[in-house]
């Protein structure tokens, strides 16, 4: 029963919020994931985590690219270029912490998630 309400209601969720709602949630979540891994830095766990939060954000970031390259993209054309060289600089970041661990290199793609999450809210970034 109770699977029932909650499958219930994500089907609801998934259909009342827009799609920058759901795009700003996406990249909060990303950065937090990236945040647990710098708060648990020398944790046990901490190659399945910084794996999994890598991959997540790569994904994100791929699917964002995938949906900027597409013909019918609304966008205007220098904001395309603007994200995806974004997209570019966060692609690089990931595979820089891959190849070379550590919590400080992971600041900026957390920033970079809040703040476009902010914007996508139509509020201003954290610590604004």
């Amino acid at each position: 029963m109770y699977n029932q309400a909650v499958n219930a209601y994500r089907q609801v969720d998934k259909t009342t919020i827009s799609g920058r709602e759901t795009e700003a949630r996406v990249l909060t979540e990303a950065a937090l994931k990236l945040k647990k891994c710098q708060e648990n830095w020398g944790g046990n766990d901490l190659d399945a985590q910084l794996d999994e939060a890598l991959r997540y954000n790569q994904k994100i970031w791929s699917l964002f690219q995938g949906e900027l390259e597409r013909e019918d993209n609304p966008l205007p054309g220098k904001l395309k270029i603007d994200i995806l060289r974004l997209a570019a600089f966060i692609d690089k970041r990931i595979f820089e912490v891959m190849a070379f661990p550590s919590p400080e290199k992971l600041n900026i793609i957390i920033n970079i998630n809040q703040n476009i999450a902010a914007g996508l809210r139509g509020s201003p970034g954290p610590g604004a």
